[in-house]
């Protein structure tokens, strides 16, 4: 918690919020809009602070043995820093989604129903590693007329901690209560704000498998996140093997830690003697860790004078999100052997299929059960920037709504609002009932 904070306790600060929170949704869509701009031009303004702050946690990280996936979460350089700032500003930029009439009917003659898109409210977010969640999260919490409480992980402290300081800068700027958006900064917190059912609608966590079951475990407030992001492509017989090695390389090695890369690509036998030798030379050629099951071994390591290309796989790999330059191949019979893998060992995140057959295609996109199922194209663009979403909260891998990437239709609810003119239920009861019109209007 911030210095300015410790003298509040963590319910008083989530109640704070949440007042911030209520004024925020009943300002224009323009003034939420400018406020966005005016965090933007803060962030921009603190840019040398921010990246000294990141040089100085990925110092830190270094010296403490941090992974390489989720260094490369930490790691924020100018270029990711603008980049995130011009997300801020595309968000600002997006149709305002509070008060949208998404029902507008008469249920009788002078009884009109509506029903209103409004904010949640105060959302939790708590977050490993990932300081460009901040702004990512703040815009939307700001478009969206949400209060946010952040908890961002031991790793991020620095680099959060000047991120929020922009941000109120901006928000003051724009005579918005910058109470509005919190940041907590010790486990400790994590927990208590899990506790705050009271105050706190929704918790998003991003992050690890056994991170977001803790969260989902340690709280009765609703959950809206993944767990795994185990993604996989597979090459059909019918493909342009080009084409597959092209898009296997970019969705394995164009951002390793990331939820939307691919851990396990899936090969037709029919085509696995041509494809393999050709994929494996261009994702070794990226640094990539080879690990297949039987037949993709004795393909690739059929020249015993060398030394292997491929490890073999266990039971383990096909169930493991490596995040890094970890890829496990596995040569199957048949797409519907595809679709039984990718179905058993898979977390519902991002599927893709390559092949030039449609029926095929159509098929793989119908059985596969995920949030996202791709043909001929990265399992990388599961992302809420790369959908036109400005920027997004988290990916959602339940089954109800929102799912896949969460940018602001998933930080609105709605409200019914009913207005008459004295009328009662009793007069549309009994033998003498009135009948409802239920017109559209």
């Amino acid at each position: 918690m911030t210095a300015q904070t410790l003298s509040l306790d963590l319910p008083t600060l989530a109640q704070q919020t949440r007042e911030a929170a209520r004024q925020l949704a009943i300002l224009s869509a323009d003034r939420r809009n400018q406020a966005i701009e005016a965090v933007a031009q803060a962030l921009e303004a603190a840019t040398p602070a921010i990246l000294a702050a990141n040089a100085a946690d990925c110092e830190a990280a270094v010296a403490a043995g941090l992974s390489s996936a989720l260094y490369g979460r930490l790691k924020l350089d100018a270029d990711k820093l603008q980049g995130a700032i011009t997300g801020v500003r595309d968000v600002g930029r997006l149709p305002d989604p509070i008060g949208a009439i998404q029902i507008h009917r008469e249920l009788d003659q002078g009884l009109i129903l509506q029903r209103l898109a409004c904010p949640v409210g105060v959302l939790g977010v708590i977050f490993e590693a990932r300081p460009d969640a901040v702004m990512q999260i703040a815009s939307l919490a700001i478009k969206s007329g949400n209060g946010v409480i952040l908890k961002g992980g031991k790793e991020a402290v620095r680099s959060c901690e000047a991120l929020v300081q922009a941000i109120h800068q901006g928000l003051t700027q724009a005579e918005i209560d910058p109470a509005v958006l919190r940041l907590l900064t010790t486990r400790s917190e994590t927990l208590e704000l899990l506790r705050l059912e009271q105050s706190v609608d929704l918790i998003i966590p991003r992050g690890s498998n056994a991170f977001v079951r803790f969260v989902q475990e340690n709280t009765r407030i609703p959950v809206l996140g993944h767990a795994d992001g185990i993604c996989h492509l597979y090459v059909d017989a019918a493909a342009d093997l080009q084409m597959a090695t092209e898009i296997a390389v970019d969705a394995k090695t164009q951002y390793p830690s990331a939820c939307n890369t691919i851990e396990t690509l899936l090969i037709h036998q029919l085509i696995a003697a041509e494809f393999l030798p050709q994929v494996a030379a261009a994702l070794r050629h990226q640094g990539v860790e080879l690990r297949g099951d039987q037949p993709t071994c004795a393909l690739l390591n059929a020249d015993s004078s060398e030394p292997p290309i491929v490890q073999p796989a266990t039971e383990a790999d096909w169930q493991t999100e490596y995040s890094d330059l970890i890829l496990s191949i596995k040569v199957v019979d048949s797409l519907a052997d595809a679709v039984q893998h990718i179905n058993h060992y898979g977390s519902r995140h991002t599927e893709a299929i390559v092949t030039a057959d449609p029926m095929a295609a159509t098929e793989f996109m119908a059985q596969v059960d995920a949030a996202g199922v791709f043909h001929n194209c990265s399992t990388r663009f599961a992302d809420g920037f790369r959908y036109g979403f400005g920027a997004e909260v988290g990916i959602s891998t339940q089954k109800l709504p929102p799912r896949g990437p969460v940018g602001l239709e998933g930080l609105v609810t709605y409200q019914y609002r009913l207005v008459g003119q004295g009328q009662i239920v009793a007069s549309y009861t009994g033998k003498t009932a009135k009948a409802f019109t239920h017109r559209d209007l």
